[in-house]
């Protein structure tokens, strides 16, 4: 399977993901926030650092709700930067990953 690269989009909205990830998760430590969440604590690392861009959604689902955020929360923050305009779309849909 040939993984085609990530856009600029993806890439900033993966980056914007890590920020509120870290904001969220403060003096709480990224050991205790992954194993709670299911998830490696190299796995948080790289979506916190924005080497992962597009974390499947049930990890973002498992991250989230252990730091208190809602879906809708964390789709706000990272769908698009502050004044732009989303064509059309509300949010992820069905089956799609939510940072892609």
């Amino acid at each position: 399977m040939v993984r085609l690269p990530l856009t600029p989009e993806e890439v900033e909205r993966g980056q914007r993901l890590g920020t509120l990830l870290r904001r969220a998760r403060g003096e709480r430590s990224m050991l205790t926030t992954a194993l709670d969440a299911g998830v490696s604590p190299e796995t948080l690392r790289k979506i916190e650092s924005g080497r992962v861009a597009t974390p499947a959604f049930p990890t973002i689902a498992a991250i989230a709700d252990v730091l208190g955020l809602s879906l809708d929360e964390v789709w706000a923050e990272i769908k698009q930067p502050d004044g732009e305009v989303e064509p059309a779309a509300s949010g992820p849909k069905a089956g799609e990953r939510l940072a892609s």
